[in-house]
């Protein structure tokens, strides 16, 4: 059995793979393989499986590049990156790694969600441009999570799991919009339903996202949305870029209709709307909400193990639903 691994990930997955009598190769390049240099590697050898990352745009083409391959292993929970309708009429198994990084993504919000609201980050360049001379009582004032309204659009796993940390750890009310109502969530942290994402936003001082990427949550936050926030909440992102509206989001920021925001994802991921980058009110973190040693290791072990499983005759399993 011949494996291909779109680029390199935690040596422990690998050795997992190499200790199935599985033959691996691993992309040498630095870096994203173009979809012109990842058809050309899957066509060296005939895959039985490829291990791919969320950065691989996987459609009909590199399907047919590599029609041997039945199972393309994810390195991600979400899969917007591959045309699930053209693995279907392949008859190929499409798998992601769900569960592992929940934790991992919703400490990373929060992170966000308190650096923004305690400008940690404009602290941090203040101090070390020299401009620090004494404590003020008006330095850098930001605002208090605790006892604020913690609103979340998306009550999966992650979002579900930021609820938990808003209500326990900061005694934050919380509200939620999902396509349904999580009664866990109501049970566990006292969350209240909102039937639209517009509740949601009028309500919070706090708007974590956690949808995700589908045509229906393409610009779910857009220009009008964004106006119906409070001019001091904040905005926080670590779900996919295009979810969010960015130029309507720099407006947004540099106009005053939100206080600040804080982005892990963005819209046309690596590049940032313009003028984003310029405005103080805004963190941007480069995709890593999922990135920690142990987080990562998972991610790549179970990754593995879905290949395992599936070329072992079993069902895999983290298989996609599609």
């Amino acid at each position: 059995m011949k494996i291909y691994v779109t680029r390199m990930i935690p040596e422990p997955a690998i050795a997992m793979l190499k200790a199935q009598g599985y033959e691996v190769a691993v992309s040498g390049k630095d870096g994203v393989l173009s979809k012109e240099e990842l058809i050309a590697e899957l066509k060296k050898a005939p895959y039985d499986a490829v291990l791919s990352l969320l950065t691989d745009k996987i459609d009909a083409d590199v399907f047919d590049a590599v029609p041997s391959a039945k199972i393309f292993a994810n390195f991600a929970v979400g899969y917007n990156n591959i045309d699930t309708e053209a693995a279907t009429a392949r008859g190929v198994t499409i798998t992601n790694t769900p569960e592992v990084l929940t934790n991992t993504v919703a400490e990373h919000a929060f992170a966000l969600m308190m650096g923004i609201a305690h400008r940690v980050v404009e602290g941090d360049a203040y101090t070390r441009a020299g401009k620090f001379k004494s404590w003020e009582p008006m330095l850098l004032l930001g605002t208090d999570l605790s006892g604020k309204t913690l609103g979340i659009l998306g009550a999966g796993r992650i979002g579900s799991r930021v609820a938990h940390h808003g209500a326990r750890g900061f005694g934050m009310k919380v509200v939620y919009h999902d396509v349904k109502e999580n009664p866990t969530l109501g049970a566990e942290y006292g969350a209240r339903y909102a039937a639209t994402p517009e509740e949601v936003l009028k309500e919070a001082d706090f708007v974590s996202i956690h949808v995700p990427l589908l045509p229906a949550t393409t610009h779910l936050i857009n220009a009008e949305r964004l106006k119906t926030m409070k001019k001091t909440a904040y905005l926080v992102n670590t779900s996919r870029g295009p979810v969010i509206d960015e130029a309507a989001l720099v407006a947004a920021l540099r106009e005053g209709w939100i206080a600040g925001a804080a982005l892990d994802v963005f819209e046309h991921e690596p590049d940032l709307a313009p003028g984003l980058k310029e405005l103080p009110n805004v963190i941007l973190t480069p995709h890593i909400a999922s990135a920690t040693l142990e987080t990562r290791m998972e991610m790549a072990n179970l990754a593995a193990k879905n290949i395992i499983e599936f070329l072992e005759g079993r069902e895999a399993p983290n298989k996609i639903a599609i």
